[in-house]
């Protein structure tokens, strides 16, 4: 296949422009490309190249779409059926061959999110799947993934299946009136292009996370490719100028990623830097001199490139990825770093030259075998990473629990009797999901903020009963992610005194009068008003809380002056207060050290000095509020020298930060009389 017959189903792969073949598109998708891999390899930043690849593709598939309606040929069956083609094999490819190899690779605790999106990758939906987790606090520390770089191709193949669907709606409104349909397309793609850019801008402010991921924060940009295919030939440039603005796009683009924070600012405005640079190298066409940017963009070896652009971005992220992991580094030397972009270029030529080329010659002889062939291949990955949840399963710890002799968890601190090794429990299979799932519980709405206040669900009424016994105290738990995973240390104590735990927890949000983790960020402070509106509504007789912050190597824990500012209020209506120490932190997984550590184990704790003081914060506190009483978890956490990563055949910590549920629980019977005391009960 030439690149004069390439489609648009491609990321970037599109039908000629209006005025013609223009091969300088195919240098442009080469440049996205080598930005995206360079930046990633060598640079570990964000380049803004699939920006490019997303105002390409609303160029060249618009204007197919829009000629073809014009013909009365558009024929949305069959171009499914291609963009399918194009899409799919190379994706199955890469995903499979990069599973098979992430099996042997990456340590188990990573293998269920990879497996998730492997299939979320080959459905197209791996953006969604991100997006997810981005507001999922539990799923936050998760790692790059082998898949993660298919956001981006989601969210074109989304494109590529709603675009012609708009089109061909204009087209069907416009049936009467041929003549119409570019000006009835305009105002379409217009529609489009305020509303999205309008709404990226907003949730890049109120959720930058999410709007990364989010479609349809990302289809102005489609859709001011595709207003460029409808009307940038009307902009008449001296020939000059038309060299000005490639240049100006090539090396704005090339910049791009060094000067912006891509990952964390875009889309909104920011995008416009990457997509305007773009269009100016549209905008630029044919120079038709040497000084021109589009003589080194149609040339062989730029337009071989965008050729093989598609599979190279396939290709090189995985690589990356498994590098990093069996070389336990966190960016590859320059030398490396060459190595991984020539095997993946090696792997994009034969994907490209063994697979693409041949499936579109001998697969769109009809529709329904572009949809055979997309269906084989979809099957595939999901068989393959079902298999490996199933291995993963199969090699899960499942029929052990806490109170086992095997496992006493932190009760292994108090007793000096030596604890015979035995399967972690969690399972390194497991741990990812090893965490208080409060959604279990009883929740309800809280009445001023979009949040539920859950409680643990009392004991069923005993036999001959008309109604449970009513619980003796409520207690209200209330903060962040940290005093959500104690909880599970609380529920066993709760249930043998008959006490009924309500939790007020939101991960990130430290219960404080201003936001602890983002200075700039005002959702924490808004959901802690209304939390303590809840409180003084409910009247609970004791709220439980964090006491503590930042119990990391590097830095001295800490008692926040709006932690403090939250118990005076407390005191001020006649609520205990019982605060908790925070547990360490880390700066690795410790789940991964772990499993790649089997002979050091030991070494992925921390000397307990280097985190904990001798005494905690408080003692040197002034003025602590009087209704506000501590509880040290140092000692359940810690023996007297390290912060061991394992305690009794128990891993203690989910990632870098979070206690496993199964940990916390094991810490019930040595916290149960600080926290009675502390409640005075």
């Amino acid at each position: 296949m030439t690149p004069r017959e390439q489609g648009a189903a491609r990321p970037g792969a599109g039908p000629a422009a209006p005025a013609g073949y223009r091969p300088e598109l195919q240098g442009l998708r080469a440049l996205a490309v080598v930005l995206v891999v360079i930046y990633h390899v060598w640079i570990n930043r964000v380049s803004g190249g699939v920006d490019v690849f997303f105002v390409v593709s609303g160029f060249l598939l618009t204007g197919q779409l829009v000629r073809s309606a014009e013909r009365g040929d558009l024929d949305l069956r069959k171009r499914f059926s291609r963009t399918l083609l194009r899409l799919t094999p190379a994706a199955s490819l890469v995903l499979v061959s990069t599973a098979v190899l992430a099996a042997f690779v990456l340590p188990e605790g990573r293998w269920s999110q990879t497996a998730r999106e492997v299939v979320a990758s080959a459905l197209f939906l791996e953006n969604w799947q991100l997006a997810a987790d981005s507001v999922d606090y539990a799923a936050r520390n998760n790692v790059a993934s082998i898949a993660q770089h298919f956001w981006s191709l989601s969210v074109q193949g989304q494109f590529f299946l709603l675009w012609p669907l708009l089109i061909a709606l204009v087209a069907l409104a416009c049936r009467q009136v041929p003549g119409r349909l570019r000006r009835s397309v305009t105002l379409a793609l217009l529609g489009v292009f305020a509303a999205s850019l309008l709404y990226s801008i907003e949730l890049t402010i109120t959720n930058q996370p999410l709007a990364y991921f989010h479609t349809l924060t990302r289809l102005w940009e489609f859709a001011l490719g595709g207003l460029l295919a409808l009307h940038g030939d009307r902009l008449v440039l001296t020939r000059r100028a038309r060299v000005a603005a490639g240049w100006t796009g090539v090396l704005g683009l090339v910049a791009c990623g060094a000067l912006i924070p891509v990952a964390t600012v875009f889309p909104g405005v920011a995008a416009l830097w990457p997509t305007g640079c773009a269009a100016l190298v549209l905008l630029a066409g044919r120079t038709g001199t040497r000084a021109g940017a589009d003589r080194l963009l149609a040339g062989r070896a730029a337009g071989y490139l965008g050729d093989i652009s598609y599979a190279l971005y396939l290709w090189h992220w995985p690589l990356l990825v498994l590098y990093l992991q069996a070389w336990q580094v966190e960016t590859p030397s320059p030398a490396a770093g060459a190595l991984i972009i020539a095997t993946s270029l090696v792997l994009a030529v034969l994907t490209h030259e063994l697979v693409e080329q041949p499936v579109l010659r001998h697969g769109s002889s009809t529709a329904r075998r572009g949809y055979r062939v997309a269906a084989v291949c979809t099957a595939l990955v999901v068989v393959v990473a079902a298999a490996w949840q199933g291995v993963g399963a199969l090699r899960s710890n499942t029929g052990a629990d806490i109170g086992d002799t095997a496992y006493p968890g932190a009760l292994a601190l108090a007793s000096d009797e030596e604890v015979e090794p035995a399967p972690l429990l969690p399972g390194p299979a497991d741990v990812a999901d090893d965490w208080l799932r409060l959604e279990r519980w009883d929740c309800a709405p809280m009445t001023a903020f979009a949040w539920d206040v859950c409680a643990l669900p009392m004991p069923p009424a005993e036999e001959g009963a008309d109604e449970p016994e009513p619980p003796s105290r409520r207690i209200v738990v209330v903060g962040d992610s940290h005093a959500q995973q104690l909880t599970a240390a609380l529920v066993p104590i709760a249930e043998q005194n008959n006490w009924q735990l309500i939790a007020m927890l939101r991960g990130g949000c430290p219960f404080s009068t201003v936001s602890e983790v983002d200075p700039d960020e005002t959702e924490c402070v808004d959901f802690n008003a209304a939390v303590a509106d809840e409180i003084t509504a409910l009247q609970p007789d004791a709220v439980v809380t964090m006491a503590t912050r930042d119990a990391r190597v590097g830095q001295t824990e800490q008692i926040p002056a709006g932690f403090v500012e939250q118990w005076r209020r407390l005191d001020a209506q006649g609520i205990p207060v019982l605060a908790l120490r925070d547990n360490p932190r880390f700066d690795h997984s410790i789940p991964d050290c772990v499993q790649t550590r089997p002979d050091d184990v030991a070494g992925c704790g921390v000397d307990r000095a280097e985190v904990y003081a001798p005494t905690p914060p408080w003692v040197d506190l002034p003025d602590v509020p009087p209704n506000v009483a501590f509880v040290d978890i140092a000692d359940a956490v810690c023996d007297t020298d390290r912060c061991p990563p394992v305690i009794g055949n128990v891993l203690v910590y989910m990632d870098d930060n979070h206690l496993t549920a199964t940990y916390s629980t094991s810490m019930s019977d040595l916290l149960a009389g600080q926290v009675q005391a502390g409640l005075g009960w």
